[in-house]
């Protein structure tokens, strides 16, 4: 039987408080657990103290019994010191898919093809109105 420590979730809807506990990881999320070490409740501030419990002597002894906790329960494991969690790293994560690259290089086309448009006719302008100066000049003469 594997045995995870993780959250199961309680309160009212919208109002969440969960109960860090010790279960079979073949158990509902809410269902049938071994043992309840802990709470969490994620509606205090950061600083309260309050807002994770952990029973440190029960969570380590499940701990070297091979439980495996969650990430997030394995971030309260890290505050407060039963357990290391090595520090995640995904170069990728902020990385755009395929579908927003292409549609970033067809925006940059267009508008490099707007912006050669935009200054093609201003090269041509002196050079058509110059010949316009020369008949105006006839005209006056």
């Amino acid at each position: 039987m594997s045995v995870s420590i993780r959250l199961a979730r309680g309160g009212a809807k919208k109002r969440p408080y969960y109960r860090i506990v010790v279960a079979n990881s073949r158990a509902p999320r809410d269902g049938a657990f071994i043992e309840k070490i802990g709470t969490y409740n994620p509606l205090l501030s950061k600083e309260d103290p309050a807002r994770v419990t952990l029973n440190v002597e029960r969570a380590k002894h499940w701990l070297s019994v091979g439980a495996q906790p969650t990430d997030r329960v394995a971030r309260f494991f890290d505050a407060a010191g039963v357990k290391e969690r090595a520090a995640r790293n995904n170069p990728k994560k902020a990385e755009p898919g395929e579908k927003a690259k292409e549609r970033a290089e067809e925006r940059a086309a267009k508008l490099a093809a707007a912006e050669e448009a935009a200054n093609a006719p201003a090269e041509e302008a002196p050079a058509a109105e110059a010949p316009a100066e020369e008949a105006a000049e006839a005209t006056e003469a």
